[in-house]
């Protein structure tokens, strides 16, 4: 049997559509962090406004740098994102030579187990255009720590 794609491939070998793919669509790399005078950032519950709250998936994605500058834009070119990226995220276990989690799409063939296990921003988040102050809505539920 073959091994999948992203265990034989190398991120900067990987096809736009394999690259696409390994996102599961959690969500949690469009909530706005928090960044500190000390250089510690902090995670929030406020997501960009074109994400929609249910599928966490992003309405406007083909348009998204154009419509907003500042969105996350995953890619080799900016290593630099990817400790602040979730944990769980297929693209940052992949860049620091780990495995993707068992619950992700690729694995089980839909976004169920990583909904229902409480991997996504579903039920955690708030629109950006509803949130007012984000210091107000600083969270840990999702920690940011570097790799060892």
């Amino acid at each position: 049997m073959d091994k999948p794609f992203w265990q034989t491939t190398a991120l900067a070998d990987m096809n736009d559509t394999q690259w696409e793919s390994l996102c599961d669509g959690c969500g949690l790399c469009c909530v706005h962090l928090l960044q500190d005078d000390l250089d510690q950032v902090y995670q929030t519950d406020v997501v960009c406004d074109l994400i929609d709250l249910d599928s966490c998936q992003c309405t406007r994605y083909p348009e998204r740098q154009t419509l907003v500058p500042e969105c996350n834009k995953v890619s080799l070119e900016l290593p630099q994102a990817f400790p602040t990226m979730p944990e769980t995220c297929a693209y940052r276990r992949l860049y620091y030579g780990q495995q993707i989690p068992a619950w992700h799409p690729l694995i089980t063939g839909s976004s169920d187990a990583m909904h229902q296990g409480g991997h996504s921003a579903r039920g955690k988040v708030v629109h950006e255009s509803d949130a007012g102050d984000l210091e107000d809505h600083v969270v840990a539920w999702t920690p940011i720590r570097m790799p060892d």
